[in-house]
């Protein structure tokens, strides 16, 4: 498939894009040439360092007028025509050393600029190298892949499982099961039966499926989307760099300081003194070395970000506008929770799931796999297993006949199924359910989680001086505004299609300066349309990582945060070597207007001060203050065992919760028993964990956090799980001694492990959050 996107988002920056390979070359032939003309002139051949160095000025003066040129077409006047009036001056006077000077700036400057170009274009490749440029099709009894070019409406294709749908079509199998998420952002799978529509860009989440094309590949869905973002691309004002804005003003300065000397002196040699030293080398050389250096900074923290106009107008951002599917959140499902039919537990449950799901391609049946192994679980070998997509699997585990999946609507369900669906409602979350000889045993409920580091980042990005934070999603209106009510979102505006969001990106940009997030086919327009768009690459798609101007390459969304810090600094950084170099070389051209100072010395001064400013801009290569603090590798060492701890705790989370639930149900000896139960696992794996984050976790993280108050907070829910597990300790001992619960321990046994329940799963996510989410 070709990229049309691609190009014409490289024509929104103001920059030498169709001559990187010549940078490089002016640069070499430059430096040589006042290198040789110095030599020449220290060996005493004055006549022949002149001819070096106006070599050197020739061989720059024309690439110079066709930037220049260039530049015009496109209404700008930017810091290249002051270079090439320079340029042209030096020769006319014949001061060749000055135009050699003035040589060498420009084709450093121009340099950097194309490396930084090729370095973000380079690391955009391998993102981009995924794209889906073939398709399988059947004739027959043959299957053969083919270009996509090649595929015509009719054609019967055949998806296998994890590959996106290559062009619109129509089922032909039995049932496809597909993930939508990214056109819609919905992250629950759909399933499409036999004869149902089915959009290209979508992945199939089941078993093989056959389609029936619809469409060619330039009239599908994807190729829709692609056009879409390519329209919003064009659309988009070129970014007007922060050089040429400077330029703006003191192009027409020095060019009347220039001939207001000349005209007063009669010297052309005094006009051209001035030009040398208004050549703008802080604009030229100190402004991109700074914004080149917060390029550098970024790309080590994974933000490859494809050129300096994209750093600068992120660092002047003010609106952030953020897809809610991969990007607020995990962008996959994850295990909610687990609950066990009477006579089951839920860990029992989890595993007997997981044993069957491990021949399992599904989406839900690898989470569920994964965490049976993050609990390390013994999984069994399942035999006998059969899947039918959209149903579920089937198999034998362990001597039983066991099936994962979808129960039948018509089946009657007892009142702790019907409690779980309802709980499944009410969390937004799917469940695959669990069958031990026919009969329903547990239920596993799943749910795309909210990242760790969504809002630590949010509060840093506010920090930043980000004023407006909204969520642009294709989801569902309720799972999207509870989202948004945890991360504290100025608005959410959900069920969105690719052209609504193009048109809440434009309304914003009306405001101020806009980013937009994304990660699925259906933000890529939306990318396009923004002042920078920003795509989280590692595991988005081509088409979003396309029409962004940064790519997240790692699967971190505070990454983002640290990438404004990084602009805001370099581009202030940039603001001050420029405005201070511009300073010094107005004082400079007032001096050379009244003739101190001959053009050749001119130049050398304008070193001097190029010296001063790139100096001075080179700081934004150091770390500065980045939106997480630094960890000693102690304290990473510490959040990454707790945070394995906690995957490892989930279960006895889910045991606190089952032991209410059948306390509630039925308070005889089996809700004692699964009282008891919980206690155990509490004192013996619980309160340990509780205490070793006290004592080793906090104390690490204080100096880091700011002191021992940072985690006060924390500490006191530490002291309210246990009050919470000593008074479920003491019912149970009660209950032991009486040979049964009381009638009035009911009410405060079942509060308490309730209450405990909530606390923990708080404590739990704010300890993911604040802490867990520093560590890389």
């Amino acid at each position: 498939m070709t990229h049309p996107t691609h190009a014409a988002r490289e024509t929104r920056p103001a920059s030498a894009g169709g001559s990187v390979r010549l940078e490089p070359v002016l640069l070499a032939v430059t430096a040589a040439a006042l290198t040789a003309g110095g030599g020449a002139w220290l060996a005493g051949a004055g006549d022949l360092a002149d001819l070096f160095w106006a070599l050197g000025t020739v061989f720059a003066v024309v690439p110079a007028v066709g930037w220049v040129i260039g530049a015009l077409r496109h209404g700008r006047a930017g810091v290249d025509l002051i270079a090439v009036l320079a340029l042209v001056g030096t020769l006319a006077v014949r001061e060749y050393l000055a135009g050699a000077l003035i040589a060498l700036m420009l084709a450093t400057g121009r340099t950097l600029e194309a490396a930084a170009q090729r370095r973000a274009s380079h690391d955009l490749r391998a993102l981009l190298e995924h794209a889906p440029r073939s398709a399988r099709r059947r004739t027959g009894t043959t299957v053969t892949t083919v270009p996509l070019s090649e595929v015509a409406v009719g054609d019967l294709l055949v998806v296998a499982p994890g590959e996106v749908v290559p062009v619109d079509g129509r089922v032909e199998s039995t049932a496809a099961v597909l993930d939508e998420s990214v056109l819609t952002g919905e992250p629950l799978h759909v399933e499409r039966p036999r004869g149902e529509a089915v959009r290209s860009g979508v992945i199939n989440a089941g078993g093989a499926f056959e389609l029936r094309a619809t469409a060619t590949e330039q009239d599908s869905t994807y190729a829709g989307i692609v056009r879409l973002a390519q329209q919003a691309g064009a659309e988009s004002a070129p970014v007007v760099r922060l050089a040429d804005r400077y330029a703006a003003w003191f192009l027409p300065l020095s060019l009347a300081v220039a001939g207001l000397a000349w005209l007063i002196s009669g010297s052309a040699v005094r006009a051209v003194a001035v030009l040398v030293v208004a050549t703008p080398c802080p604009l030229l050389l100190a402004a991109p070395v700074a914004i080149v250096s917060g390029l550098s900074r970024a790309s080590r923290l994974g933000v490859v970000i494809r050129d300096g106009g994209a750093l600068e107008n992120l660092g002047r951002a003010r609106t952030l506008l953020l897809d809610k599917t991969g990007t607020l959140t995990r962008g996959r499902p994850r295990v909610l929770d687990v609950t066990a039919a009477p006579g089951h537990k839920p860990a029992e449950v989890l595993r007997l799931a997981a044993s069957l799901d491990q021949y399992s391609p599904h989406v839900l049946a690898r989470a569920i796999v994964d965490t049976a192994r993050e609990r390390k679980l013994e999984l069994s070998a399942p035999s006998g297993v059969t899947e039918e997509p959209g149903r579920g699997a089937t198999g034998t585990v362990d001597g039983q006949q066991v099936s994962v999946g979808r129960l039948d609507p018509g089946d009657v369900r007892p009142a702790w199924a019907r409690a779980v669906d309802n709980r499944a409602l009410l969390d937004g979350a799917a469940v695959a359910w669990l069958t031990v000889g026919g009969e329903p045993a547990g239920a596993v409920l799943l749910r795309d989680p909210l990242r760790h580091d969504a809002p630590r980042t949010l509060r840093h990005l506010r920090a930043a001086g980000i004023e407006r934070l909204l969520m642009l999603t294709g989801d569902r209106a309720a799972p999207a505004r509870e989202v948004a009510a945890v991360l504290g979102l100025d608005d959410v505006r959900a069920e969105l299609s690719p052209a609504d969001k193009v048109a809440a990106v434009r309304t914003e940009r009306e405001r101020a300066v806009t980013v937009m997030v994304g990660d699925g086919v259906n933000d890529a327009p939306a990318l396009a349309a923004a002042d920078v768009g920003v795509a989280m690459g590692a595991r988005g798609s081509t088409a979003s990582s396309e029409a962004a101007d940064i790519v997240l390459t790692t699967d971190r969304v505070d990454r983002l945060a640290d990438a404004v810090t990084i602009a805001q600094r370099a581009r202030r950084i940039a603001v001050q070597s420029a405005l201070g170099g511009m300073l010094m070389s107005l004082a400079a051209m007032a001096a050379a207007a009244v003739g101190l100072l001959p053009p050749a010395a001119g130049a050398l001064l304008q070193e001097g001060i190029d010296v001063a400013v790139i100096l001075n801009a080179l700081r934004a290569l150091r770390v500065g203050q980045t939106a997480r603090p630094a960890l000693t590798p102690a304290a990473e060492a510490l959040i990454h065992r707790f945070a394995a701890e906690h995957d490892d705790l989930q279960d006895v989370l889910e045991a606190v919760r089952d032991a209410a639930d059948r306390l509630s149900a039925s308070p005889g000896p089996d809700a004692l028993a699964a009282v008891a139960e919980t206690h155990r696992l509490l004192a013996e794996r619980l309160l340990p964990h509780e205490y070793a984050e006290e004592h080793q976790l906090y104390p690490a993280l204080a100096p880091t956090l700011g002191g021992p108050e940072a985690t006060a907070t924390m500490s006191r829910a530490h002291s309210e799980i246990e009050r919470l597990a000593r008074r479920i300790a003491t019912h149970v001992e009660l209950a032991r001694a009486d040979g049964g619960l009381a009638p009035g321990q009911l009410d405060d046994l079942r509060s308490c492990l309730y209450g405990l329940n909530t606390v923990l799963r708080l404590h739990f996510t704010q300890e993911e959050e604040n802490y867990f989410s520093l560590a890389p």
